[in-house]
């Protein structure tokens, strides 16, 4: 075949978006005879969609040349900017930069008026975005009028999407949103090239499980999938696409499917090097053989995860916590809690920090997490963030003794849960009403929450969680004794077999302070004043 028909063949697969096809075409006219700088863009577009990085740069970078030997600077810059945006995706930030400041030189030396100059104020908006939000705002603003001046829809939604993530960040939720939905009209209507579609769709979803906003991220998910679907070849989005997907997947208990795609995201993303979402991946890799039991396996993932820039907690000091090793969960936890800033990262934190504080019985300190939690909840108003502010306070009123209130958050969570179609996190709410419905005296309330939790666990295959409510239902039912309620009872018999409060504290997942509050409860309505007492009437009523 002629090389001239290749270059055509190559031309026509890029129009139809065959990823794969075109690289090869493109690529095969190419090597018969050097392409020109619009072919060379295209081979350019077409290797970075298919997971070909290196060939990608090396593309942008020959069209960059061959339009400054043309004398076109425009399209010298532009193409500056493109190496640079590949560049920071895949890690390469020092040469990136060197790219910028290329192109920056280039329009400079003539003054250029042209829709480039607004191209090289969104990395610096990004760059601006973590430490001042409004500066990020304002200068993604400029690009963006530069876009509607020049009528470049690329240009525009790029920018549009940095401000209403900036305006997320700042609070601004109902703004933020706003701005990110108009965004996604041009994406959804075709009006964008593939690489800033994609990147965009990424950006918005990531934006929506900031904010806690299930629904949209779920729907932005299933357009990303089916947009991704529609042009099978398509190697770097399809990788974030599944991340995205596992991660609700898994909310919903739709675990083998979630196993399925992150196993497929980690595929495509470690096919090439520099992809910063296969952190991502194998985060959430991990945090899957967390939830079915496979430690060892878990414990691998999430150090893969940490070599490629994602940060393992708080998954990894759960699975210490699951390990029985709470010390190592409780250290790991407070690490990353105080480095913790920002309110995104801190509400990802801080159910697990809730959660692993009761387990080393340091009610103090979760309950102050909580109530952290419970304030963002009712700031953002997300039905997600609602059912884990709830999950928390309930859990940390339980610990406290207080057992009706706690019951009242819980039974609160586990509706949201429900309508949240979160089979997982209900469950493991049902355990904790399962305690309260145990310390009110209510042993028939407690085995049928127990027992419906263990059912959805099994179910799941969620294997640690289902050995704890196990254990827990193999507890004997409370004995009829005085005035006793269930918990005290249950206190009573540890009492008798010769235990500190400190040792039925961690056996019974309660904080020392409850212990004690049981004590005192007991020895009142018995009317004794020792535990030696206490243990003499435990025998006597066989309650041991």
């Amino acid at each position: 075949m002629r090389a001239a028909d290749t270059l055509d063949q190559g031309r026509r697969s890029f129009d139809r978006r065959a990823w794969a096809d075109a690289y090869a075409q493109l690529s095969a006219a190419n090597h018969a005879a050097p392409l020109e700088s619009d072919d060379l863009e295209s081979l350019a577009t077409a290797a970075y969609l298919t997971g070909r990085d290196a060939d990608s740069i090396e593309a942008w970078e020959r069209a960059h040349h061959e339009h400054v030997r043309r004398g076109v600077a425009e399209r010298a810059a532009r193409c500056a900017f493109w190496l640079a945006f590949s560049l920071f995706h895949s890690g390469e930030s020092a040469r990136g930069g060197g790219w910028l400041a290329r192109a920056r030189r280039l329009l400079d030396e003539d003054r250029r008026d042209c829709v480039e100059q607004g191209y090289l104020l969104v990395p610096e908006a990004i760059q601006r975005f973590d430490e001042d939000c409004a500066t990020a705002y304002a200068i993604a603003g400029q690009a963006a009028e530069i876009g509607e001046r020049f009528d470049d829809r690329d240009l525009v939604t790029l920018a549009r999407q940095i401000q209403g993530r900036a305006l997320l960040r700042q609070g601004q939720a109902a703004e933020g949103i706003a701005l990110l939905d108009e965004v996604m009209v041009a994406v959804i209507a075709g009006d964008v090239s593939p690489i800033v579609a994609g990147d965009v769709y990424c950006s918005v979803i990531e934006a929506c499980q900031e904010v806690f906003d299930l629904r949209r991220a779920h729907e932005w998910t299933a357009m990303l999938t089916h947009w991704c679907d529609s042009q099978p070849d398509m190697v770097l989005y399809r990788g974030q696409c599944m991340v995205h997907r596992a991660e609700i997947m898994v909310l919903h208990g739709a675990w083998p499917d979630a196993v399925a795609a992150v196993d497929q995201a980690c595929e495509h993303l470690l096919r090439g090097s520099g992809q910063p979402a296969a952190g991502a991946a194998l985060y959430q890799q991990a945090d899957l053989h967390r939830l079915h039991g496979r430690f060892a396996e878990a414990v691998e993932a999430y150090r893969a995860a940490s070599r490629w820039g994602r940060e393992p907690q708080p998954g990894l000091a759960l699975l210490r916590l699951a390990q029985s090793q709470p010390t190592a969960a409780e250290a790991a936890i407070r690490r990353v809690a105080n480095e913790a800033h920002d309110r995104v990262t801190r509400l990802r934190l801080l159910p697990a920090y809730v959660e692993i504080m009761l387990a080393v019985r340091d009610v103090q300190a979760a309950r102050v997490a909580a109530d952290e939690v419970l304030r963002i909840a009712d700031e953002l108003n997300a039905p997600l963030l609602d059912a884990l502010a709830e999950s928390a306070h309930g859990a940390v009123l339980l610990a406290e003794g207080n057992a009706r209130a706690a019951l009242g958050a819980l039974r609160r969570a586990w509706k949201g849960w429900q309508q949240l179609e979160a089979p997982y996190e209900a469950a493991r709410v049902r355990v904790h009403i399962g305690l309260a419905c145990r310390d009110l005296g209510d042993a028939d309330g407690a085995a049928m929450e127990l027992d419906a939790a263990r059912w959805v666990f099994r179910q799941l295959g969620a294997e640690s969680d289902l050995a704890r409510a196990e254990a827990l239902s193999r507890r004997p039912p409370a004995k009829a004794a005085g005035a006793l309620t269930a918990r005290e009872v249950e206190v009573l018999g540890h009492v008798a077999a010769g235990k500190t409060n400190r040792a039925i504290a961690a056996d019974l997942f309660l904080s020392e302070k409850t212990v004690a509050r049981h004590m005192s409860n007991i020895f009142a309505k018995l009317g004794i004043t020792s535990r030696a007492a206490a243990t003499a009437y435990a025998y006597q009523h066989d309650l041991v």
